[in-house]
């Protein structure tokens, strides 16, 4: 089991949640499969792997980070193990408990769907696909500085034409 365990986190390592700055100073992991989930959802859902409650451990225990007295004295950080794999989720990343059980178990659903399914996850594909862009995107941009590059080399080997009215 642990095994498992550890491959699962080398893997979802490579697709490595983010950190980044929110409102009032609270700072959260943003996971692939939630960036979208303001407006679009890229994933599909049927696609995930279904949750049974029973092979869930649900714990809130007390929050952390800056907020004061409002995060770090309430008990709305959730923590989601899923007992036959091993695989935790913690999340804090509102203060709602009912929000952040809602999103514990879609991050939870996500790490299920990579673990299972590998390479072939939806979001190990999602992760390929936009670097693959982000790839093809710079190599865009170097091919055409580099033809802004030769271009100005002509110019500039070019003979200017003198003026002998003189």
């Amino acid at each position: 089991m642990s095994r498992l365990l550890v491959s699962v986190r080398a893997v979802y390592a490579a697709l490595c949640p983010t950190t980044v700055r929110r409102r009032r100073g609270v700072t959260g992991c943003v996971y692939p499969g939630l960036l979208s989930s303001a407006g679009k959802k890229d994933l599909v859902a049927s696609e995930l792997p279904v949750l049974n409650e029973e092979e869930l451990e649900e714990q809130f225990v007390r929050g952390h980070g800056p907020g004061g007295q409002a995060t770090n004295k309430t008990s709305n950080c959730v923590v989601l193990k899923h007992v036959p794999t091993g695989i935790v989720v913690k999340c804090h990343q509102t203060r709602s408990v009912d929000l952040n059980r809602k999103r514990a178990r879609e991050i939870l659903r996500e790490k299920l769907d990579v673990a299972l399914k590998g390479e072939l996850s939806e979001i190990s594909v999602k992760k390929k696909e936009s670097v693959q862009k982000k790839q093809d995107k710079r190599r865009k941009v170097n091919q055409s500085l580099e033809k802004k590059r030769l271009f100005k080399e002509a110019l500039a080997a070019e003979p200017k034409p003198t003026n002998t009215d003189s």
